[in-house]
């Protein structure tokens, strides 16, 4: 039975088809995306095998699930951490401003295609939004105004950083002769050399604009997002890295929202009916009721009070489930945890809300029976009480017992007011005189006449036997 939707699970399967669908705008040709569709095939296979009653395959696969998760923490670090990121919030505001300073791009443009009639290789990168640090290797700094002769001579066969990208970031030439992430496509046409796959290859990690001249055929192509363009003239390109450079200086198209809703219109169709499937299979259980019985426990007790009596010690809770991802509530540890700081000396009566319960998310509290506790509090005290020891029979032979002294002769005992107004000694474990033939000294443990007082150095006293020989 398909579950009630409510608003709440309709926002749910909102927000989570718009994070899905811009994970897979922006990981759709690189190697985690590859990753993910192997991981989502091993997850179909494991459900299967686990409702057919396979058992070893079922448990290797889960076994191999834990591993794979930790290594693709490792292995897409850089691609975790660009995609959290792309999703901050705050990025505008802290992060680099479009462009950088001001460069002249018809120059740049122009060279370009100079370079490209004279069948001379060459990739220039434009950093935009998103840093390229981390994907940049081998590259010789530089710091300088970018401008087309320069470019030129950089890239002109013979010279010493020729091999490589030229970075220009921040309005400045950075970097020249840098090595960057080749492209794992695998559609990319045969004729596409090293110099065309590292291009595509950035431009599938970040949003940067990577102009590419390929050597062998003297074209010009703009990659960005992994989609390698074509550029015919120098003005096309000029113009083309104006409106990704410096998009405010461009007259702002606008877009409506029924059109920025039915572009890519199959993939966020697709996306969409992922997550609702999803949602319908986490959500098979809701409504599932259990009753579980569930322990009490206290914390948070003031230091001068002390916790005489509780009554119940235990409680019957109605749990329902919403999630079939969620274990059975009599599979959970769930413990009742109230809190202590508030209570009066005497009888307290503490109720028992949802919050005290240690439940996970997607298991709420229907009742509890009973609702309130009773907990009797008592004022806690230390008094110094005399150490008497309890001696049992007689000494041995002829000896007889002529005096018995206790070291220390008094102890410090906590606990409850009430307790503690009626005790003035302390017993020892009792002493057996039956054997002994002649002075010792016998160490014996204190007997606390109530579990509710607590001796404040419970150490072994030294009952010292002092014994004569009868006339």
């Amino acid at each position: 039975m398909v579950p009630v939707i409510r608003w709440q699970d309709v926002a749910d399967i909102i927000i989570m088809s718009f994070l899905a669908y811009q994970l897979y705008s922006w990981f759709r040709h690189t190697r985690a995306m590859q990753v993910l569709i192997g991981m989502v095939f091993l997850v179909g296979v494991y459900f299967i095998t686990k409702n057919l009653g396979l058992f070893m395959t079922s448990w290797i696969l889960q076994e191999l699930g834990t591993v794979l998760f930790v290594l693709i923490i490792v292995i897409f670090q850089a691609e975790i951490r660009q995609a959290l990121y792309r999703f901050s919030l705050l990025r505008n505001f802290f992060g680099r401003q479009d462009g950088g300073g001001l460069i002249d791009l018809a120059d740049i443009s122009s060279t370009i295609f100079r370079l490209a009639k004279e069948r001379t290789g060459a990739i220039v990168v434009f950093q935009r939004h998103e840093s390229l640090d981390d994907y940049l290797l081998h590259g010789v700094p530089l710091d300088s105004i970018p401008n087309g002769q320069l470019i030129e001579c950089i890239f002109q066969d013979g010279t010493p950083l020729h091999d490589g990208a030229v970075i220009v970031k921040e309005g400045r030439i950075t970097q020249a002769s840098c090595h960057l992430p080749l492209s794992m496509k695998t559609e990319l046409p045969r004729h596409f050399g090293t110099r065309h796959r590292a291009g595509i290859g950035l431009s599938e990690r970040c949003d940067a604009a990577v102009v590419i001249v390929s050597e062998e055929r003297g074209e010009v192509g703009l990659a960005l997002a992994g989609e390698l363009e074509a550029v015919a003239t120098a003005e096309s390109l000029a113009e083309k890295l104006q409106g990704l450079l410096y998009p405010q200086r461009q007259e702002k198209v606008h877009i409506s929202l029924g059109q920025r809703l039915v572009s890519n219109l199959v993939p966020k169709l697709v996306t969409t009916l992922v997550v609702f499937v999803s949602w319908l299979i986490i959500t098979t259980k809701q409504g599932a009721i259990f009753t579980v019985t569930v322990p009490i426990k206290f914390h948070n007790l003031p230091g001068n009070a002390v916790l005489l009596k509780s009554s119940p010690e235990e409680v019957e809770a109605q749990l329902k489930v919403f999630s079939s991802l969620i274990p059975s509530p009599k599979q959970l540890d769930v413990v009742a945890d109230l809190d202590l700081a508030k209570v009066r000396e005497g009888s307290n009566t503490l109720a028992i809300t949802e919050s005290d319960l240690n439940l996970p998310l997607g298991v709420v509290v229907t009742s509890v029976n009973p609702s309130v506790v009773k907990v009797s509090i008592s004022k806690k005290i230390k008094k110094a009480l005399q150490v008497r020891p309890v001696l049992k029979g007689t000494p041995s032979g002829r000896q007889r017992l002529q005096r018995v002294r206790v070291e220390p002769q008094e102890v410090v005992v906590e606990g409850p007011e009430h307790v503690l107004a009626g005790l003035d000694t302390l017993n020892t474990e009792v002493i057996n005189l039956e054997g002994i033939r002649q002075s010792t000294v016998v160490e014996s443990r204190l007997v606390s006449p109530s579990p509710q007082l607590r001796i404040l150095n419970d150490e072994p006293v030294r009952v010292r036997i002092v014994t004569t020989g009868r006339r």
